[in-house]
């Protein structure tokens, strides 16, 4: 994919932005005087605020870049992480979870477990934690770089010793100082206000993108027309491997592919992976126990706030995935028309492979020949077609073809794709400038917000949960203030390193949920048991966490997927599983994601069941009051109307995603 070519204003609008959120950060550093308000806001933020943030802390590379991705491949599907997954997760976390963690004043998750358990479950919780919030800011940063690389025109080849840094390198450092500047100075309010600035900016840059890109395909019913063609061969768009087809509505019907089983919907999963292991386990673990978002509510200013804090942001959450994931199945449709001349990108090549691939073009045996095929595929080291190759080098015998020509017939013929470059192909496509500028602009804010969000995740679990309980329990604020600023640095370091292991995943979303499989599954479990049943322990908390993401490891090491392997059955990425044994190759990245969760979640469980029946509680019913449901006074609500009270919002909402999920049936 070419570079974007951006107009003065453009430009504009991406300084501007730019310098907004540093200002923000400049700002709100003059009231930052303790620990408590550079890394919890000090409980002081209004409910809007904290609902709007809440769902943007959400709205990084896994919603924008990902969202869109999973659209492309694996189509309407996506949206069970939304009306299955996230509002039912929301609902409970207002009206059960959020008074324990409000009510108990703990500043973090980890906190809590502390509170609930003891000091290993809390140590055990926020090393888990720690790794999981770099990792997902890496992938943001991973997100925010490769888009730099294809937008901006300026390419770079610096030599640093050994080291050559290309323009993802740069981008990726650059990106990450900006980042570090306003959470530096501004601390999580500064993350907080942004994510709102944020979420404000994804609308009015994303709205236009889906409109003209609807307009241009012929509408919606024209979209699933396209879209049951894509069903019949997804092979011919590189969607799936030769010989694999489905039925017409695999992308465009949420529920009947799904049921049919996994040889008959893209994602390869069956209702139980689905049901158990992404709508219960990922999505209650993610919105229930990840302290990125939770964060959001318990900076807010009350209990009343911070109950009603993911119930606002459940409304937009709602309706978001006409936003991000129709985008990807729009890219999908324009595959299957030849005179839109369009095709999801390939991996990103660098310009010395691509020069590599033109050579061997020219150089390359009579066309056919699988020894012409090889040299391509060895210069891009891609999976290229075989056919399209062929075919070009016999252009290329007859007519000569230039350089650009060549090298256009090469893009067209590697057979991979890298599904997190779909929304920026379609921002190029669809956007003139000024409105280029708002959606790229979009696109920056949600990478940005991401790192963000996690970084003070991660600055307020290192500072709180591990450095003050373990390394340094009397020291004065001032101190804790400065350590919560190193590690903020430290943060943003690590998550560059992150970044380049998110690099070999072509699409944001399944690198993400198997972070979140290995941490929030096993954790949910832990939550689930410690407050709701009494006779939890905590050494069976211990060994049950414990044993969970360990259960979540040996499972990842022994699945892996068809695209891991190479064509002699060995493991191509040991990112992507399989490093000790292929015991099980699961259809999809997705599906084995879904799987592993639910086999930590039930290893947890049961673990956690077992040594607690076992072992002897530590704790009496006084000392659980309100950190365990059936121990803790109901609260009462006599000051809000009827329909204000959260239980009662909560039914609106769980109504309303059952609408949604029976149109899209």
């Amino acid at each position: 994919m070419e570079p974007v070519q951006l107009q003065w204003i453009d430009y504009t609008i991406l300084g501007a932005y730019i310098a907004f959120v540093v200002g923000i950060g400049w700002l709100l550093a003059r009231y930052l005087k303790t620990s408590t308000d550079f890394l919890t806001s000090a409980r002081s933020i209004p409910t809007w605020v904290t609902g709007l943030a809440f769902i943007s802390a959400n709205l990084g590379a896994l919603e924008l870049v990902g969202m869109a991705a999973s659209g492309a491949k694996y189509g309407i599907s996506t949206c069970f992480f939304y009306w299955a997954g996230a509002i039912p997760a929301m609902v409970f976390l207002a009206v059960f979870m959020m008074p324990f963690y409000y009510g108990s004043r703990a500043r973090s998750v980890p906190e809590y477990l502390k509170m609930r358990f003891d000091e290993r479950v809390r140590a055990v919780n926020s090393i888990a934690f720690a790794v999981m919030t770099i990792f997902a800011s890496g992938i943001s940063m991973n997100a925010l770089a490769k888009l730099l690389a294809n937008l901006l025109p300026w390419q770079s080849h610096l030599q640093v010793g050994k080291f050559h840094l290309g323009s993802y390198d740069i981008y990726l450092w650059i990106s990450s100082l900006i980042v570090l500047i306003y959470v530096l100075k501004g601390g999580l309010s500064s993350a907080i206000y942004t994510e709102v600035l944020q979420f404000f900016m994804i609308v009015l840059g994303f709205a236009p993108v889906v409109y003209l890109g609807l307009k241009d395909i012929g509408g919606w019913h024209a979209m699933n027309h396209s879209l049951q063609t894509v069903a019949a061969n997804p092979a011919n768009y590189y969607l799936k491997p030769e010989g694999t087809n489905y039925g017409t509505n695999a992308w465009t019907s949420a529920w009947q592919p799904l049921l049919a089983g996994p040889a008959h919907n893209p994602m390869g999963v069956d209702i139980f992976a689905m049901g158990f292991g992404l709508c219960f386990v990922l999505g209650f673990g993610y919105w229930c126990t990840n302290f990125l978002v939770v964060q959001r509510a318990m900076a807010a200013k009350n209990m009343a706030a911070a109950r009603n804090t993911p119930l606002v942001a459940a409304v937009p959450k709602m309706l978001f995935p006409f936003l991000v994931i129709v985008p990807g199945m729009i890219a999908a449709a324009l595959c299957t028309l030849p005179e839109k001349n369009y095709r999801i990108p390939p991996p990103i090549i660098l310009p010395a492979d691509y020069a590599k691939a033109v050579d061997a073009v020219k150089s390359s045996v009579p066309a056919g020949s699988a020894q012409a095929v090889k040299k391509i595929c060895d210069a891009l080291g891609k999976k290229v077609d075989a056919v399209q190759i062929s075919s070009l080098v016999a252009a290329y015998a007859n007519g000569k073809l230039s350089d650009p020509q060549i090298r256009q017939g090469i893009y067209n013929s590697i057979a991979e794709n890298d599904y997190d470059e779909v929304i920026l192909s379609l921002v190029k496509r669809y956007c003139p400038p000024g409105l280029l500028g708002l959606a790229l602009t979009a696109l920056l804010a949600s990478f940005m917000a991401g790192m963000a969000g996690n970084v003070t995740a991660f600055n307020a679990v290192f500072t709180y949960d591990l450095y003050q309980a373990y390394f340094a329990k009397d020291k004065t604020d001032d101190h804790y203030f400065w350590i919560g600023k190193v590690i903020t640095v430290v943060g943003i370091i690590l998550s560059i390193f992150a970044a380049y292991f998110a690099s070999v995943f072509y699409n944001a979303m399944d690198v993400i949920q198997l972070v979140f499989g290995f941490v929030n599954a096993p954790l949910f479990a832990t939550f689930l048991l410690g407050m709701f049943w009494k006779r939890t322990t905590s050494t069976g908390a211990f060994i049950g966490l414990t044993g969970g993401i360990a259960g979540s490891l040996l499972f990842h090491a022994i699945t892996t997927t068809p695209a891991n392997l190479d064509s002699k059955g060995n493991v191509i990425s040991i990112a992507k599983g399989g490093y000790l044994h292929v015991s099980k190759v699961f259809p999809s990245e997705m599906a084995q994601n879904f799987w592993l969760a639910a086999f930590a979640f039930i290893a947890c469980f049961l673990l956690t069941l077992m040594i607690s029946l076992a072992t002897d509680r530590t704790q009496s019913d006084a000392e659980l009051k309100g950190l365990v449901y059936s121990l803790t006074p109901k609260i009462i609500i006599n000051n809000q109307p009827f329909y204000q009270r959260p239980a009662v919002v909560g039914i609106g909402l769980l109504i309303a995603c059952v609408l949604l999920n029976y149109f899209f049936w």
